[in-house]
């Protein structure tokens, strides 16, 4: 049936094919099951753009759904929780009808609020019915210790109660809340501990007998909502924000996680990341990617780094975003026909690094900016090696030893770049020989060199200045305490 021909009077909808849906009265949760079991049956994806999560977290939630559990995602930050929850609207139906200004979605043939109640004894079957959209079922809130019972309740409305000529007891005086309107759909709650504990009461009141005291005025609200939590797991189980009757009657708890390979994060990364730039096309090199990808791998195994934060996935998405754009600025200033990022880039994409990484004390004794250009060195290396394995070197390391040196700034195009890398025996000649860049490609070839540079110094083969010239590998006592672990200065 077409959103046109929908019923619009109670009389309408009985008499349509529709009425026998509504008259068994559904629960959400039944509506969330059916739909996902026709999704399951017709072999699609559960939530499209969810990556990584197939054979762990997805199949949980599926059968906490299949259960009709209200379930809480536990994870670190940038684990995708939010966009699963949003992704739960696309298991309700397209549309549901209810009682045409009700506050609540009432259902016409089961009306829970004292309105709608006495608008159907008023009208009959000629009450007007309005047409509710599952985008508009979906409730979200951040909760906050400053979060009130009356934002997520309800509260009397003296207001109401004077133009009405009611009583302040009456239900018709009452300002509902965002639960309350979130009847016959979802309603999320995010970071979940940091909710003050009389308002987790109310929550589970209301999910366990349906009524709630407003101002000291009990209110039996029958909501029909399937709830949804999320929280940090450090908060969940460590600092003990939520009250135990309220974790009882979650029904299932869902630990997330971040990708497990870094193939899996760099196509997370790829999805998310906004590469498609107008002007200029774009062409990111794979192993640009990696590097990218690698740097938040890099940096959840670093001991200077907080794990309990984490390392959101957000940082190499915003990373990636960075280091097109300074490949964008280039680009535009030295006239070339596309847009092809490189190390270089990477490491002008820092400020994406350090506004995302929370340090331990040790870390904050070396600094944000140092550790994530370490990170970025380590990742370039572990792209290497993960790419070529092992390779022979020494023609290279031995230019630099002889005390020849080469300068690398982001403002230098490609072919520039190139021409420079040329004067170094054998650094063009490898990349093409190992697959990092093709002949003809210079942009690629560029990045490449750079890249197998980046691995050198890495491994302490030769150095980089932090004015991004590479050179002979300093000797110990020459090198600053965080360039002992990497033998070299990073570029600035």
């Amino acid at each position: 049936m077409s959103v046109s021909s929908y019923p619009e009077t109670l009389g309408a909808l009985k008499r349509s094919p529709l009425a026998a849906t509504y008259r068994r009265q559904r629960s959400v949760k039944d509506e969330v099951r059916e739909n996902l079991l026709a999704r399951l049956a017709a072999g699609g994806p559960v939530f499209e753009g969810v990556v990584g999560y197939d054979d762990t977290v997805v199949p949980q939630i599926v059968n906490a759904l299949l259960s009709r559990h209200n379930f809480i995602l536990l994870g670190l930050r940038g684990q995708a929780k939010s966009r699963i929850l949003r992704s739960l609207v696309t298991l309700l139906d397209e549309a549901i009808p209810i009682v045409a200004g009700s506050e609540v979605n009432d259902n016409p043939f089961a009306p829970i609020s004292r309105y709608a109640r006495n608008l159907i004894a008023e009208h009959g079957d000629d009450t007007p019915i309005a047409w509710v959209d599952r985008s508009q079922r979906y409730v979200e809130k951040l909760a906050t210790p400053d979060v009130t019972i009356a934002d997520i309740i309800g509260d009397v409305d003296p207001i109401k109660a004077a133009r009405g000529g009611h009583v302040l007891s009456d239900e018709l005086t009452i300002h509902y809340g965002m639960l309350p309107r979130a009847n016959r759909g979802i309603f999320a709650l995010n970071e979940l501990p940091d909710l003050a504990g009389k308002i987790q009461v109310g929550l589970f009141n209301i999910m366990q007998e349906g009524d709630v005291q407003i101002k000291g005025y009990p209110v039996r609200l029958p909501l029909d909502v399937l709830l949804c939590f999320t929280a940090n797991p450090e908060d969940y189980t460590a600092r003990g924000k939520i009250i135990t009757p309220l974790k009882d009657r979650i029904g299932s708890e869902i630990i997330t996680h971040y990708p497990e390979s870094v193939e899996l994060g760099m196509a997370i990364t790829m999805q998310e990341a906004w590469t498609a730039r107008t002007g200029l096309p774009v062409r990111i090199p794979a192993v640009i990617v990696e590097v990218v990808e690698r740097i938040a791998f890099e940096a959840r195994t670093d001991k200077r780094i907080d794990k309990r934060s984490g390392v959101s996935q957000r940082m190499p998405i915003a990373v990636l975003e960075n280091a097109v754009s300074n490949a964008e600025r280039r680009a535009v200033s030295t006239g070339e026909c596309d847009v092809v990022p490189r190390i270089t880039d990477i490491y002008a994409a820092t400020p994406a690094i350090t506004g995302k990484i929370e340090l331990e004390y040790e870390g904050e004794l070396v600094g944000a900016l140092v550790i994530a250009h370490e990170l970025i060195c380590r990742a370039a290396d572990a792209t290497v090696q993960a790419r070529v394995g092992t390779v022979n070197t020494d023609e290279i390391v031995m230019w630099f030893d002889r005390g020849n040196a080469l300068q690398v700034t982001h403002d230098l195009s490609a072919a520039a770049l190139v021409r420079g890398f040329e004067r170094v025996p054998g650094l063009v000649d490898l990349v093409r020989e190992t697959g990092l860049a093709t002949e003809g490609d210079v942009a690629v070839t560029a990045a490449a060199c750079e890249l197998l540079l980046e691995s050198l110094v890495a491994r302490r083969k030769i150095s980089r200045s932090e004015a991004g010239q590479y050179g002979r590998a300093q000797p110990p006592e020459r090198r600053r305490p965080n360039q002992d672990f990497f033998g070299g200065g990073m570029m600035a």
